[in-house]
């Protein structure tokens, strides 16, 4: 690939990208309190955890990191409690590229989770100035979560950071154009400082299109000017992961994939070829040693008011979390002890 010029001075057609929200029905209302009214975790979530390697594991999607709770955002606070629940409940994370090559390399009893961040708004990643000094914010997702990881080091720099590089108010790496406080020049250091630390980053196209309602040609240069942006900010990056905008397929499916795009100014032509696509939804995804396994089809659950906090009570009274079984082969066949998926 071959560096990305002047990537933000796309046309005003490109900067009136369509919701950054997912197309999906609307849920019922969620209680601010994600506390309040729900029960107990049931008794099996303190126990000793039977190996069970077919169990399902969740591929978590976030968008905005606030100050409050709501149907596209998830309150700071809250973020801090879900990292602590998920530690205690003997979750630690992996990224997209591992669960899909089978290296969940996690002490018998232990449970993958996977944590996807869509959008690439200011609130997943920002930097604060301090004589001439830039630092990561520590009310970001990033600054909360290294923070949880200096407490946790077996807490790893594992999340698949699905990103626009030129989509409109901030969603342009991280924050352009003084949105949020965040300068256009940061952008590319913000990415380079997310593969240093040891994040996945992931395709999600250039601005964010519904890829169902355009030809293949416009399909195809949007994931592969997104793939060329993440190349220009860290040169020689494999994209493994292309996460589908509002959860929409393209018409043609394969392009989803692999595809390319010809450059008409130069004549160069960008091509990509993932090994994961991310849906948007349809719940904790299967384990990669079960047959039906797909990766080009992962679903996700989406993160808001107090779902992850049933999900993981709903795997651990129905026992069909995976569950490590400490083995360098792993235990692949059926669960000892536990039930199936």
């Amino acid at each position: 690939m071959y560096r990305l010029g002047l990537l933000v001075l796309c046309s005003a057609a490109f900067q009136a990208a369509a919701p950054l929200a997912p197309r999906v029905p609307p849920p019922a209302a969620a209680s601010a309190d994600t506390n309040a009214s729900r029960p107990g975790p049931p008794p099996t979530a303190g126990r000793r955890r039977l190996p069970n390697e077919l169990g399902r594991i969740p591929i978590l999607e976030y968008h905005v990191i606030s100050d409050h709770d709501s149907r596209w955002s998830v309150g700071r606070d809250h973020f801090r409690r879900q990292l602590e629940l998920l530690y205690e409940r003997g979750y630690r994370p992996v990224t997209v590229a591992e669960l899909i090559e089978r290296r969940i390399a996690l002490p018998a009893g232990l449970s993958p989770i996977v944590f996807t961040f869509d959008d690439a708004s200011p609130s997943q990643l920002s930097y604060t100035e301090h004589d001439g000094k830039l630092e990561i914010d520590s009310t970001s997702a990033v600054g909360i979560w290294l923070a949880f990881h200096r407490e946790h080091p077996d807490w790893e720099n594992k999340a698949t950071f699905c990103m626009l590089p030129a989509a409109a108010a901030g969603h342009a790496f991280f924050g352009d154009k003084g949105i949020a406080g965040q300068r256009t020049a940061w952008r590319f250091a913000k990415v380079r400082f997310l593969a240093q630390q040891g994040f996945e980053l992931c395709d999600h196209t250039l601005w964010h299109a519904n890829l169902g309602k355009y030809s293949d040609a416009v399909v195809e240069e949007q994931i592969a000017r997104g793939a060329l942006a993440i190349d220009s900010a860290v040169p020689g990056y494999r994209v493994r992961t292309f996460a589908l905008p509002l959860g929409v397929w393209p018409r043609n499916r394969l392009l989803a994939r692999a595809g390319s795009w010809r450059d008409p100014r130069t004549g160069r032509s960008v091509a990509y070829n993932f090994d994961a696509v991310l849906e948007v939804s349809g719940g904790p995804a299967r384990s990669p040693y079960d047959p039906e396994f797909d990766p080009h089809r992962l679903p996700r659950v989406e993160v808001f008011g107090d779902a992850l906090e049933r999900l993981l009570d709903d795997l651990d009274r129905h026992g069909t979390r995976y569950v490590s079984a400490g083995e360098a082969s792993g235990n692949h066949g059926r669960p000892r002890g536990g039930s199936g998926p």
